[in-house]
């Protein structure tokens, strides 16, 4: 079996994936409930090679707009990209139960729109 990363080694990963885009925050915590503080060596390699992305470059991988190419096509990377993208809650998540935060898309508020005296009267 692969070693874990030390505690420290952890801390400094996930400091490392702290991220611009919601969106991408929300996957990465994923993978840090879905290993439940224990990182191997290789996972930590993948995760600091999809840490170098640009954010929305990492956001198409993620949604899977696009797959990994060229240097990002190692087993490492694929690895952290399936925990990553896993459909799963781990134990963390499923004890948060019902209410855990969701993302939702909304659409902009509309104002309320006026309506002429004629709209009320029932004549």
């Amino acid at each position: 079996m692969p070693g874990l990363i030390d505690e420290r080694a952890l801390s400094k990963l996930r400091w490392r994936c702290r991220r611009g885009l919601l969106e991408n925050d929300l996957f990465v915590e994923r993978f840090f409930a879905l290993s439940e503080g224990r990182v191997t060596e290789q996972q930590a390699s993948g995760m600091v090679a999809l840490m170098d992305l640009a954010d929305n470059d990492l956001l198409d991988l993620l949604l899977r707009r696009r797959e990994p190419e060229g240097e990002l096509l190692r087993d490492d990377v694929i690895e952290v990209l399936g925990m990553m993208r896993s459909p799963q809650f781990s134990k963390a998540e499923e004890d948060q139960g019902p209410h855990r935060a969701r993302v939702v898309k909304t659409s902009p508020a509309t104002p309320p729109t006026r309506h002429s005296r004629n709209d009320h009267d029932s004549v």
